[in-house]
Order: structure tokens, then sequence, then C-alpha cells
């Protein structure tokens, strides 16, 4: 009787070695050191070099896991010129790991530009999950998960910053920013002053022995902020407005607008005359042949 091998099947990616001339994003802890996955470790042990976005922190890393790379430094300041070294290293055969100050390489970091880069030249690049700062918040948060956005850091120039505060005000999905925390209550304010009071969830020192996660709305965040200095990186996750909400405040402003306003409204939008008045007969609960009579007499009207 032929004797049945039980043992599972090994996958080529769980076998895989390093590959010459292959970039590896490789994800590592934001603050616990055991969310550092098997491979993780594996794949910075095997590479040629290891480009981090801080060197002096990395090394701690490193030093932890028992890992002797050589690395080198890629961070915002050099993020161009360097990616063109560790790219001509990498089409010359090297191996090259690409390691964040904490997370997944690429999120809100320089990573995007050598992954870019890299993938013009003909490198190949592949992903090794693991923890991620804005994920982790976000399933923490008690908000909707379905659908969400990522805007990382609000932009530092002003009138970028107006643009999407402006942008958020009609935001539906959750959304997740982070803050440092001297900059927290300004941002705070901000927001409240833009969007509203809205649910939101602060979670400062994620995965680490001091995490809290703090469930209120903009308003109670900005006073127990004010009062409570905070400490450690945050996210923010924010909840998206009510598609009910939005819709009785566009009926509001139809209600208060003539009914050629309103159609000339989506023309400039881009909509021809004919798709307007369907648009504007939509919105209004008439009909096309109501609303073209409706523009016809306010013509009447203004002659």
């Amino acid at each position: 009787m032929e004797k049945t091998d039980h043992t599972p099947e090994k996958t080529q990616a769980q076998t895989e070695a390093v590959k010459p001339g292959r970039l590896y994003l490789c994800a590592t802890p934001i603050g616990n050191l055991e969310d550092i996955t098997m491979r993780v470790v594996r794949t910075l042990k095997e590479v040629d070099l290891i480009a981090a976005e801080d060197t002096r922190g990395s090394i701690k890393l490193l030093n932890h896991f028992d890992i002797h790379t050589p690395m080198t430094s890629y961070h915002e300041y050099n993020r161009i010129e360097k990616a063109h070294v560790l790219i001509a290293k990498m089409l010359a055969g090297s191996s090259v790991a690409l390691i964040t100050d904490a997370g997944t390489p690429g999120i809100s970091d320089p990573g995007e530009d050598l992954v870019r880069l890299s993938m013009e030249a003909g490198i190949e690049v592949t992903s090794l999950p693991g923890a991620c700062a804005c994920v982790t918040a976000l399933t923490l948060s008690g908000l909707p998960t379905r659908r969400f956005c990522f805007e990382a850091f609000l932009p530092a120039d002003k009138k970028e910053r107006r643009q999407i505060l402006e942008e958020l005000k009609t935001e539906t999905r959750t959304t997740i920013l982070y803050e440092a925390p001297h900059r927290l209550v300004r941002t705070l304010e901000e927001l409240y002053e833009a969007l509203g009071d809205r649910r939101v969830t602060i979670c400062r020192e994620l995965t680490k022995k001091h995490e809290t996660v703090f469930a209120a709305t903009l308003e109670k965040a900005l006073a127990w902020y004010r009062e409570n200095e905070p400490r450690g990186e945050c996210v923010i996750v924010m909840e998206g407005r009510s598609r009910r909400e939005l819709e009785r405040e566009d009926q509001k402003q139809w209600e208060e607008m003539s009914v050629s306003g309103h159609v000339a409204l989506y023309e400039s939008q881009g909509m021809d005359r004919k798709e307007a008045m369907k648009q504007a007969a939509k919105d209004r609960g008439l009909s096309k042949r109501e609303v073209y009579a409706a523009l016809l007499a306010e013509e009447d009207r203004e002659k």
C-alpha cells in the first residue's frame, strides 16, 4: 500500500530566498518589537544592503534581532539622489531592503519615490507586509472601517492645508490623519473650525506600553488635550459626513436657489444644458418640462 505523505506542501513564497537585484519593502514594528514578521527578519539578514530612513534608530532594531547587514541612509533629504545610487546597485545585482522609522515603507515617507524610480528602471519590487499605524488605529477606532481615506500629515503650506480641509467637509469616508504631539491641539482646532463637531478617536503610542485610545468628539478631544499635554505620535481617526445630511444641505441650497441658478450650477461643472436641466429636475422632484417652463418664466420676468 502506498504511503501517503501528509506533510503540508511548502509554497514558493514561504521558501523563496532573496533574489539579486530586487527591492524589498520591509515593514518594521511601530512600537512593540514582537510585531515584526519572521519573513522580514530573514530578509533583512539575507539582503546585501538595508536602506533605512533613520539609521540611528534602525540599528537598535537590527541589533535586537542579531542582524548585521550593511546599512545606508535613505530619507526625505536625499530621496532622489540616493535612489539613483541604490538603483545602480540593484541593476548591478545587489538586493536591497527598505525600512522606514516605523511601519510600512512607502506610506507617508520617501519610500514611494524609490519604488517608483525602481519600477521605471525595470527593477522587481516586492512588499513584505506588517505593522502600519493608520490601519492599526482604524481597527481600534470604533468608527466605520469599510470605506476610509488616509490623509497622513496635513500639508504645512497654508493654502494647500485650507484646500484639504475644504475637501474634507464633504468626505463621507472615515478619515485618518497623522500628527505630532506638539501640533495636535492646533490641528484639532483647525478640524473643528473647518468641519464642525465630528466623532473622532485619537490613538497614541500604538502597540507600546502606554498606548491610549481616546474616543470622543472633536470638541471634547480638543478640550481634553488643551488641559492634558499629548505625548507620543498621534493618529486621528475621524468619522465622515452622513450622506443624508449632505443631501439635506444640498436640498436646502437648491431651495434657496432659482431654477436658472440651479441649472447654471451644473453647467459650470461641465454639463451641457440638457443634462443640467435633467439633473436640476431630479434634485427638485420636478419633470424636465416643469424646469423648462420655470426657466422661461424667469426669463420673462427679467425682460
